[in-house]
């Protein structure tokens, strides 16, 4: 009966071709959109995954996201440096910060203070320069892959600044001394390192600056107990890097519609995929009831009909899951390679498979009942 299955569902090329389509489609909607999401929630992370350095982000309670920049006094440093379990802790200024560029193109910017003695958490890979020409006077560094966009110099024949260039911050001089590499972030605003002392020049005027306190533990130090001991000492929140990505992830995801909106579009490739594969299905079930009636004619029974029928829906999903499947990957990875956000993991192609396995199931439902009440007469009628 799954030989006469098959036979039934390729004698009809046209049909079966349109339902492979039908389900590539909805594979593809699905996996491609499941695929961005993720990649933008992982972007959120960036600058803390990129950071990584220390154990513990020690903020405000109040914070909600990584560049949300809420300041700390800074005896919290002092604090934090004699709680039992802490083998080193270290200040970092974040802010939006004013920048122009030689030709006068004004941006804003994100400036990143790092310790004057330890340049703890800096960016992940150097391209240009080293993290220690920070040291040198007014340095700052920028972002390699940014130089062609946001730091392209509009007003004097579109060049990108060269390390060397002299730019401002908050109307105070600064020197290109180096470029890094990051990962891509979700945040567009350009991001620009120095030390933490010439942060805290560039900023405006507040009592309090300090932005993050970023924590070492020591090898044997139990993470719990030290992020509860920070907390009570200082009245303050102390995060892993998971937490404080997770935080991040969680705020913007729910803050700015983006879960929503590629929530929808993967309801729609759902939805598409059930629309187009159950009426194809069902109008090809509709042009092979004679086949069915004689199949009952002969004792055929109704679960044989149906697992003929489930067979059939079930070798057309499979086919158009991986087609679209496929093509969703490559057309991901060109858009990856454009610099915008494609991330697949296991997870997707296994929920793009689940769904697709639903659509089948749907519409064999769909198409089948016309089958379960087919008599066995009707193959005797004239045509």
């Amino acid at each position: 009966m799954i030989r006469v299955a098959l036979q039934m569902l390729v004698g009809d090329r046209l049909k079966y071709l349109g339902l492979i389509v039908g389900i590539a489609f909805a594979s593809l909607l699905i996996s491609q959109q499941a695929s961005i999401l993720v990649g933008l929630a992982h972007q959120t992370g960036s600058f803390v995954r990129d950071t990584s350095h220390a154990d513990l982000w020690v903020m405000d309670s109040e914070v909600r996201f990584s560049q949300d920049s809420l300041s700390l006094s800074d005896n919290t440093l002092l604090r934090v440096r004699g709680i039992e379990g802490v083998q080193w802790a270290v200040p970092l200024y974040q802010g939006f910060l004013k920048a122009k560029l030689p030709d006068g193109t004004r941006m804003t910017a994100i400036v990143i203070g790092l310790d004057d003695a330890t340049l703890i958490g800096g960016p992940p890979e150097m391209v240009q320069g080293s993290l220690a020409d920070l040291r040198q006077d007014k340095a700052v560094i920028v972002d390699y892959n940014a130089l062609e966009s946001k730091f392209m110099m509009k007003r004097s024949g579109g060049r990108p600044i060269r390390v060397g260039d002299n730019l401002s911050i908050n109307d105070q001089d600064a020197r290109l001394v180096g470029t890094y590499r990051a990962s891509q972030s979700f945040f567009w605003e350009p991001v620009i390192y120095t030390t933490y002392s010439r942060a805290l020049q560039y900023a405006p005027r507040e009592r309090k600056l300090m932005t993050y306190v970023m924590v070492k533990l020591k090898p044997d130090a139990d993470v719990a107990k030290v992020a509860a001991s920070i907390e009570a000492a200082t009245g303050l929140k102390a995060r892993t890097n998971d937490e404080f990505i997770a935080l991040t992830r969680d705020y913007i995801l729910k803050e700015t519609g983006i879960l929503i909106n590629f929530g929808l579009a993967v309801g729609l490739g759902f939805i598409v995929g059930t629309l187009i594969a159950g009426q194809m299905l069902y109008n090809f079930t509709l042009d092979n009831l004679r086949h069915y009636g004689a199949l009952k004619a002969m004792g055929a029974g109704n679960g044989t009909l149906v697992i003929m029928n489930l067979i059939q829906a079930l070798t057309v999903g499979v086919l158009g899951y991986g087609i679209g499947l496929g093509l969703g990957s490559l057309l991901g990875q060109l858009v990856a390679s454009a610099g915008l956000a494609f991330r697949m993991p296991w997870q997707v192609p296994v929920l793009c498979g689940v769904a697709i396995l639903i659509i089948c199931l749907i519409a064999s439902a769909l198409s089948i009942t016309r089958v379960l009440k087919l008599e066995p007469a009707i193959v005797f009628k004239g045509g």
